[in-house]
């Protein structure tokens, strides 16, 4: 890590932790049943530094930069975009709770890492004990409703999946910007007033690199390809995610029409309810988050 970063988790531990999807890194800290957190696109795991403090009075918080992502390695990609697979992903981020001493845990999941969580507990049943999700439908659902209003809105969907390089080559001209912009348009402010300027400085020098570039479009490549077909393989069969499951999204989010519905197909144990926020909820409304998670968690 940069020595001109500032610490935004003062008393946690870095971890870098061998796996399948190559060396993750992690931050831990707290005491308690453990819990991890999954970030999303185009965050790294700073975007919980105003939530786990909290978080971690009542358990062990582990925050991973998932694969491809922050100070974690971009694994090589596939000729079929597997190792940029939420199952590709959840594996990994199983072995890595293995090796930090945790064979079963609590698990929220953020925009991608909310589908990479689904994906494990899908994957791993009795691993998580209990699922929450930030401000996500499921993948299937998410594709099966893109009408034009949705396109608009979520062009990043089909731009990150095209082709290598073209995708990266438009980002790697500008990082800065097309992060900033992504960062602004999402937020329930429309500006980056919301974020931390030392949060920033993080997801900034975190994004430019052209591995962790390719590595976002992958993880986009992979939800377009072999991430909706294993949603649509797990929905034929019927399996669902065995644990509680709480779904929260924001009330000007990307899903603020409300993906309940959407999840219930994977999730019998369902409960949610929307935050006031955009899309980013734990830096926008961290206090209606952590008031909604803390009973869930404790429950």
């Amino acid at each position: 890590m940069s020595e001109d970063l500032a610490d935004l988790f003062p008393g946690f531990e870095a971890h870098h932790v061998d796996t399948p999807a190559g060396r993750i890194f992690a931050r831990a800290g707290g005491e308690g049943p453990p819990l991890l957190l999954l970030h999303g696109f185009p965050q790294t795991g700073v975007m919980w530094h105003r939530v786990a403090h909290a978080l971690a009075r009542t358990h062990r918080v582990v925050i991973a930069d998932l694969p491809g992502y922050g100070w974690s390695a971009a694994p090589e990609p596939g000729r079929d975009h597997a190792p940029y697979s939420k199952r590709a992903m959840g594996a990994a981020l199983v072995a890595m709770m293995e090796q930090l001493g945790h064979a079963h845990f609590a698990l929220i999941g953020h925009d991608r890492g909310g589908r990479a969580a689904y994906r494990l507990a899908l994957d791993h049943e009795g691993r998580v004990d209990r699922l929450a999700l930030l401000d996500i439908a499921p993948t299937l659902s998410a594709w099966r409703s893109m009408d034009r209003a949705r396109a608009m809105k979520s062009y990043h969907w089909t731009f990150l999946a095209q082709p290598h390089p073209f995708p990266e080559t438009l980002i790697g001209g500008n990082p800065r910007f097309y992060l900033d912009w992504t960062l602004k348009a999402w937020s329930g402010a429309d500006d980056l007033s919301l974020f931390d300027p030392r949060a920033l400085a993080h997801y900034r020098a975190a994004f430019g690199s052209p591995d962790h570039i390719r590595g976002a479009c992958e993880d986009y490549r992979a939800g377009a390809t072999i991430d909706l077909a294993h949603d649509e393989a797990d929905l034929a069969a019927g399996r669902t995610i065995a644990c509680p499951v709480l779904v929260l999204w924001g009330a000007r989010g990307s899903v603020s029409t409300g993906p309940l519905e959407s999840w219930r197909a994977f999730a019998p144990k369902l409960a949610g309810q929307p935050i006031q926020a955009g899309h980013y909820l734990c830096e926008e409304a961290p206090d209606e988050v952590l008031a909604a998670l803390k009973p869930f968690l404790a429950a």
